[in-house]
C-alpha cells in the first residue's frame, strides 16, 4: 500500500497568492524607486496620521477587550432566555457589513439621531460628536467587544467543573474566585484577542473613511485613499503603503511572540456548577454588564431596520443604480467565496499531507502565504495592483477583476481557520483506507471529504461570503459610476445626506447578509446529506 503523494495543487495555487502579493508591492517599490520612509516621519502631516493610526487602535483594543472582560464574566456566570442567540449575534459582528453598523451607530448618536433628538427636547445636547475619534473608538468597540467577549466566554467555559465546586466548598468570595480561577484562563486569552482586534482597527478602513473628522482623524489607509483616488499622487499613495505594510509586519511579529500558545486543559469534566446562593449584589453587577452590551449592539441593528422603512423605499427600488449595486455585490461575493474556498480546501490538503509527515515548516509556510493579507492590508494590496495594470489596460476596466481577487484573498484566512483542523483529522482517519481502496483526487472529496466537511465548508463559505458582500476597501479604489457595489452606493447616499435612501440600502445590506448566511449553510448542509 502507497500513500498519495503530497498535492500540488496547493503549491500552485500558494504560488499564484504570492506572485499577486510579490506584483502589487512591486509595483508600489517601482513607483517610488528613491524611497525615503523617513520622509513620512519627517513630515508632520503623515507623521500626526501614522501617530492617530497607533493611538486610536490602542484606545479601540483597550475599550473592547477590557469592557469584555466583565460581558463575559457575566455571561458565563448567569443562564437567561435568549443568551443562546445573544451569543450567535455576538459571533457575528465581527463580519456583519461596516456600513451596515455605522449607519446603526448614525442614526442614534448623529448631529439628528435619536438620541440628540431626545436630549434637545429636555433642553440638553450630545455629549460628543460621532465624527471624529470619538464615533470611530464608538464603531469599533460596537464591532470588536461582542466578538471578543464570545471568545473570553469560550475560555471560561473550558474551566473544569471541578475548579467551580471546589471554589464553592471553599467560600470563595466573587473576587477570589475571579481572582484564583476565572482570571488565569482570562489572561491567557487577552494576547491573542488584543492582537486581532489591535490589528483590525489599525487596517480599519470603511469605519474611518465614513466616521473620520477630517484631517485630525485620519489613518495611513485612508491618507493612501486620499493620495491616489483624489490628489492622484502616485508616489506618496506607493510610499505609504509600504510603510503600512512594515508596521503590519512588524506588529504581527511583536504580537506572535507575546502570544504564547495556550495549555489545553487535561480535564474531560467542562462545566459550570453553581451553588444555591448568590449575592443580591453579584447578580446586579453581571445583569447590569449584559444589559449594557445589549444597549450597544442591539439599537443600532433595531434602528436599522426601523429607519428602512420609510417612504423613500419604492424610490431606491425604482432606481437602476441600486440594483446594478446589488448585482453586482451577488456577483463579487459569490465568486471572491467560491475562489476563497477552493484555494483554501487546496492549500490544506497539502499542509495537511506535510504535517502528518512531521515537515512541519512547510506546511506552515504554504499556510501563511494563505493568510498574508493579514499583513498586506487589502487596500494595499489594491494600490499595489492599481499602479502594476495602469501600464498595461485601463485601470477601471479590470475592476470587477480586481475586486474578485482581493476579496478572495481577504476571506480565505477565515476559510483555512475553519477548515484546517476538519481535513486535518479527516486526513488521520482515512488516508489508508483511500490509499488502499485507490480513492484520490475528485472521488475522493465526493465519497468521503463531502461528506465529512459540509458543514464547516457551509460555514467557512458563508463567512467569506459576509466578508466580500460588506467590504468596502477595494471597491473605493476602483468603483466607478458603471461598477459599483452595494456598500459602495450606501457611502455614496451617506455622503450626499440621502438618509432615508441610505437607511432602506442599509437595511438591504443587512437582510442580503443575515440571509445569505442562513441560506447558504442550509443549502450546503442539505446538500452533504
Amino acid at each position: 500500500m502507497v500513500l498519495n503523494k503530497a498535492p500540488k495543487a496547493g503549491i500552485w495555487v500558494a504560488s499564484i497568492i504570492a506572485a499577486f502579493i510579490i506584483s502589487a508591492l512591486a509595483s508600489l517599490i517601482w513607483v517610488s524607486p528613491n524611497m525615503d520612509l523617513g520622509a513620512i516621519w519627517r513630515d508632520p502631516y503623515y507623521r500626526h496620521v501614522t501617530q492617530f493610526s497607533f493611538y486610536q487602535s490602542l484606545l479601540s483594543t483597550i475599550l473592547s477587550v477590557g469592557l469584555a472582560v466583565p460581558v463575559s464574566l457575566a455571561l458565563s456566570r448567569r443562564v437567561f432566555k435568549g443568551k443562546t442567540l445573544l451569543l450567535k449575534l455576538f459571533s457575528t459582528t465581527l463580519v456583519l457589513p461596516v456600513l451596515v453598523g455605522v449607519f446603526g451607530l448614525l442614526a442614534i448618536y448623529g448631529n439628528s439621531g435619536l438620541l440628540s433628538q431626545w436630549l434637545k427636547s429636555i433642553g440638553g445636547e450630545m455629549p460628543f460628536s460621532i465624527y471624529g475619534l470619538s464615533g470611530i473608538l464608538l464603531a469599533h468597540v460596537f464591532f470588536n467587544l461582542p466578538y471578543a467577549s464570545r471568545l473570553l466566554w469560550q475560555a471560561l467555559e473550558s474551566i473544569p467543573a471541578e475548579q467551580h465546586k471546589l471554589s464553592a466548598h471553599l467560600g470563595m468570595s466573587d473576587w477570589q474566585k475571579f481572582k484564583i480561577v476565572e482570571w488565569p484562563r482570562i489572561r491567557q486569552q487577552i494576547p491573542h484577542i488584543s492582537s486581532l482586534v489591535f490589528m483590525l482597527c489599525f487596517t480599519s478602513f470603511a469605519t474611518v473613511m465614513a466616521l473620520g473628522g477630517g484631517p485630525k482623524a485620519t489613518t495611513i489607509e485612508l491618507a493612501i485613499y486620499q493620495a491616489i483616488k483624489f490628489d492622484f499622487d502616485l508616489q506618496t499613495g506607493a510610499v505609504l503603503a509600504v510603510w503600512q505594510m512594515l508596521l503590519c509586519c512588524t506588529m504581527a511579529v511583536l504580537f506572535h511572540k507575546l502570544a504564547k500558545p495556550v495549555p489545553v486543559s487535561k480535564s474531560t469534566s467542562v462545566g459550570r456548577w453553581s451553588s444555591q446562593w448568590v449575592s443580591k449584589t453579584s447578580l446586579v453587577w453581571d445583569y447590569t454588564w449584559i444589559v449594557l452590551a445589549l444597549l450597544l449592539v442591539i439599537p443600532p441593528l433595531v434602528t436599522v431596520v426601523l429607519s428602512g422603512l420609510n417612504p423613500k423605499v419604492w424610490l431606491v427600488l425604482s432606481d437602476s443604480k441600486f440594483w446594478q449595486a446589488l448585482g453586482a455585490s451577488l456577483k463579487v461575493a459569490g465568486l471572491a467565496a467560491l475562489f476563497s474556498l477552493t484555494a483554501g480546501y487546496l492549500i490544506l490538503t497539502t499542509s495537511r499531507h506535510w504535517r502528518l509527515r512531521e515537515r512541519t515548516n512547510r506546511a506552515d509556510g504554504i499556510e501563511v502565504v494563505g493568510t498574508i493579507i493579514l499583513v498586506t492590508p487589502g487596500l494595499v494590496v489594491s494600490t499595489g495592483l492599481f499602479l502594476f495594470l495602469r501600464h498595461f489596460a485601463d485601470v477601471y476596466s479590470l475592476a470587477f477583476v480586481v475586486v474578485v481577487a482581493v476579496n478572495t484573498l481577504m476571506g480565505l484566512p477565515y476559510v483555512l481557520k475553519t477548515l484546517a483542523q476538519p481535513m486535518l483529522y479527516i486526513e488521520q482517519e482515512y488516508q489508508y483506507l483511500c490509499a488502499s481502496l485507490g480513492i484520490r483526487g475528485w472521488h475522493r472529496f465526493r465519497l468521503i471529504e463531502w461528506r465529512a466537511l459540509n458543514r464547516p465548508i457551509a460555514h467557512a463559505f458563508a463567512i467569506s461570503f459576509l466578508v466580500a458582500i460588506g467590504d468596502l476597501s477595494a471597491i473605493a479604489l476602483f468603483g466607478s459610476q458603471e461598477f459599483r457595489t452595494l456598500p459602495l452606493y450606501l457611502f455614496q447616499l451617506l455622503g450626499s445626506y440621502q438618509m432615508e435612501a441610505a437607511a432602506f440600502v442599509s437595511l438591504t445590506l443587512l437582510i442580503l447578509s443575515m440571509s445569505c448566511f442562513v441560506l447558504i449553510e442550509r443549502l450546503f448542509k442539505r446538500q452533504g446529506k
